[in-house]
């Protein structure tokens, strides 16, 4: 049961602001009670998106989540006059369009540690499913040569936000669910989730917080920077320590070659002979 003053006292929305919108109530009652409805299956849906999404190699972890009934009659809100300036005027969400209007009742996040792993991550994704929308979420400043070379919008956010958003056509009955996968850095994890926490227990963030916050943000992104330096690095090292023991081999190979060669020379004394091929054990040995 949606109780009307309860829900318009947390959500601080004043009931003219209904009636200035012509919502009907009783709308958005039967949007809230199909939703709970379908709940329990959404979860399974997104449940089966997200192993899809963990086979991926490069995926470090993926978390999924059903939108909150009473965050969707409020989303219903706050997106009608949008929904007016683009259909028209006469637009009302019912239970027959809000799956279609609202995208996020479906959200999977995915998330990896080295910033270069999102392009393998978004190849598999848009080869795996229908994609109807990208958008990169990036701070100002970022580099977006790797997104505008795949045409994927750039949205730049004040708040510092990023992540690269799909919105995803799946088909696991015979009806289309649209699903929303944000990918994004284990370090853009965190700072997202700091961000989503400080945002939802103010209304507006003190400045000292806001700055601080947004200190926060560049440490995140210049974490990023290292972790792929560093693995950078590594890689090289392990190029380095394959091609050195790769040398080793070939050495060896070549030495114990060599030490066949003396004791099958009958042009070489004995004693000698011996005393070359201990010799060579001894290199083999220390090697």
């Amino acid at each position: 049961m949606l109780n009307k003053e309860q829900f318009l006292a947390i959500y601080k929305i004043n009931e003219n602001e209904l009636e200035e919108l012509s919502i009907d109530w009783h709308d958005l009652e039967d949007i809230y009670h199909d939703f709970n409805k379908y709940r329990q299956s959404y979860e399974t849906q997104a449940e089966l998106i997200a192993n899809i999404l963990r086979a991926q190699p490069k995926v470090h972890s993926v978390k999924t989540r059903v939108k909150d009934a009473r965050h969707l009659i409020e989303k219903v809100i706050r997106k009608t006059p949008e929904r007016r300036v683009k259909y028209g005027e006469d637009f009302k969400f019912t239970v027959d369009n809000y799956k279609n209007e609202i995208t996020d009742l479906l959200g999977i996040r995915v998330i990896h540690i080295f910033k270069e792993d999102w392009e393998e991550i978004h190849d598999f994704i848009t080869s795996m499913w229908d994609v109807m929308e990208i958008v990169a979420n990036i701070r100002e400043g970022d580099n977006t040569k790797e997104f505008e070379a795949k045409d994927i919008e750039v949205c730049s956010r004040l708040s510092g936000y990023r992540s690269v958003h799909y919105l995803v056509e799946s088909y696991p009955t015979n009806k289309k669910l649209i699903a929303e996968v944000q990918v994004r850095t284990i370090f853009e994890e965190g700072y997202g989730e700091i961000d989503h926490q400080l945002r939802y227990s103010h209304d507006n963030i003190p400045e000292i917080l806001g700055q601080n916050l947004m200190l926060l943000n560049r440490i995140a992104g210049s974490s990023d920077e290292m972790a792929s330096l560093i693995n950078v690095l590594s890689k090289s090292f392990k190029e380095v320590e394959i091609e050195f023991e790769d040398k080793i081999r070939e050495k060896d190979k070549k030495i114990i070659e060599l030490k066949e060669k003396l004791v099958n020379n009958s042009d070489i004394a004995n004693v000698e002979k011996e005393s070359l091929i201990r010799d060579i054990d001894e290199i083999l040995k220390k090697e």
